[in-house]
């Protein structure tokens, strides 16, 4: 099993969620979160001041799969959320050790 990690554009949250409907991926957790990557955040006029936004609004999203839906899940994250342009984000996999469904007891892919 893998744990999903990835940072999209808000804009992108629901054709991602779209996405991973259409291939049956039905488990998404999502935080509003704030960062910066290459392009290091941006200037903004607001009333004659200019301001630096250092911290870009981002959604994180969170999302276990078994390994066999790995690389279908990490394409449709990848497609839904690529807008050609600097800051679509990043995607991050790592492995996971135990699931537990707390309702029923279930573990590893039966949990997820």
């Amino acid at each position: 099993m893998k744990l999903i990690v990835g940072i999209i554009k808000p804009s992108k949250l629901d054709e991602l969620r779209n996405a991973l409907l259409n291939i049956d991926v039905e488990g998404l957790t999502t935080s509003e979160v704030s960062g910066f990557g290459r392009q290091k955040g941006h200037t903004e006029l607001y009333r004659g001041a200019e301001y630096v936004i250092d911290f870009l609004p981002k959604v994180k999203i969170e999302i276990a799969v078994s390994d066999g839906m790995l690389e279908q899940t990490i394409d449709a994250i990848t497609k839904a959320a690529n807008t050609g342009k600097i800051g679509d984000g990043k995607v991050f996999v790592a492995s996971l050790e135990q699931v537990i469904r707390i309702r029923t007891g279930e573990t590893g892919e039966d949990a997820v």
